[in-house]
């Protein structure tokens, strides 16, 4: 038995409609305004609505815009019950969100078949809404389980803090850091092309590959072997071409040396009071070639230095709303945001900003809408 919602000002059409549905067995309701018919539809939550179109106080297309606003009854068959058999009244009532229309007057057996064919389209209906529902509970279970792998903010002798923003539910973007033995840590950050499932698979078994050092032909401590061993793991033509962009690094606590590699990915950031310095190393995406070649490099770390290690999520925008004062504005040689204007952000002078304050700026950038593709970011601070 279905519930179904009859709403006319006309006390005749009213008792006809209810008297021909009923003897399909369905459960009728009527309302007699627009204004009842809404509280009803909100109560009652019907499989099917058939509303007249001219009514006072509130007509059948305001009628119907409610009820398709609203998330509880988005899936309720709405028929537009109507004298009006013009091509452009149609338009404009589909435009609105009705789903099917009656003529007046009405013919029992089209009304019945209507009927039927409305109320199989909503079965239909709530039966993909359970599946959208089950599908994203179980993303949200993924997305969960992804960001438990990630890892706590580091204190000590090196301290770390991150961000994470995926896109979407699940994001191709993955990090972490660990200590290869007491004074050698080592940390990196990936971004594997693409969003959602099929971009985050590929990184959670990265991740686990290089927290379990279990990655076969990989020198830990020697960072262009990593990159190699992993651009033989993860070929793109067996990855269902899939790629991605890592920059890793190890850092010598006795030695204050930093060894790292990159393979198509943005330069890390180094702030001491020397300046700034961008750290990368030229070389494809893993997974792009077989046999592309990586290399390291090193560099001292002066005391009290940052690095800012950060996926192209974060700088690859399109503003839609002026930087603050604290941004650099765009210029005609720079007519948006990008690497150089994020790179400035993290530059300002005597700049104590964490990584929310941080994050703030880009969105107000953003104007405060979603992120296109995902955003990582890590804050490396060394004593």
């Amino acid at each position: 038995m279905s519930k179904i919602l009859v709403i006319d000002d006309d006390p005749a059409v009213l008792k006809l409609v209810q008297r021909a549905l009923r003897q399909q067995g369905h459960e009728v309701s009527t309302a007699s305004n627009g204004r009842e018919g809404l509280a009803q539809a909100q109560m009652l939550h019907p499989a099917l609505i058939i509303c007249d179109w001219m009514m006072p106080y509130v007509d059948g297309l305001e009628v119907c815009r409610s009820i398709k606003a609203n998330p509880d009854l988005s899936t309720t068959f709405f028929v537009l019950l109507t004298a009006k058999i013009g091509l452009e009244d149609r338009i404009e009532g589909l435009n609105t969100g009705a789903d099917d229309f009656l003529s007046k007057p009405i013919e029992i057996a089209e009304l019945q078949a209507r009927v039927r064919a409305g109320l199989r389209l909503h079965q239909v209906s709530q039966d993909l809404q359970i599946q959208k529902d089950i599908l994203e509970a179980e993303l949200a279970e993924a997305a969960a389980y992804v960001s438990a792998l990630l890892p706590a903010p580091l204190q000590g002798d090196v301290t770390i803090e991150s961000r994470f923003i995926p896109s979407r539910q699940l994001g191709g973007d993955c990090f972490d850091y660990f200590w290869l033995d007491p004074d050698v840590l080592a940390f990196y950050l990936l971004d594997v092309s693409g969003h959602g499932l099929a971009a985050a698979l590929p990184s959670i078994l990265v991740l686990n590959l290089l927290r379990s050092c279990s990655l076969p032909n990989a020198n830990f401590y020697q960072p262009e072997t990593v990159l190699s061993a992993l651009n033989a793991a993860f070929q793109m033509s067996h990855q269902n071409e899939k790629y991605f962009t890592i920059w890793y690094g190890t850092y010598c606590l006795s030695q204050r040396q930093l060894t790292y590699a990159s393979a198509g990915h943005p330069p890390a950031l180094l702030l001491s009071a020397n300046g700034q310095r961008q750290l990368r190393t030229e070389a494809l995406p893993i997974g792009m070639i077989l046999e592309a070649s990586f290399i390291s490099a090193q560099c001292s770390i002066p005391e009290s230095s940052t690095l800012y290690i950060f996926s192209d999520g974060i700088y690859e925008l399109s503003p839609v709303a002026q930087p603050n004062s604290q941004i650099a504005s765009p210029s005609a040689s720079q007519p948006s945001w990008g690497l150089e204007s994020w790179i400035a952000l993290l530059s300002q002078p005597n700049s104590q900003l964490d990584l929310d304050q941080v994050l703030q700026q880009v969105r107000v950038v953003n104007g405060n809408q979603s992120f296109n593709d995902d955003v990582s970011l890590l804050k490396i601070q060394f004593g």
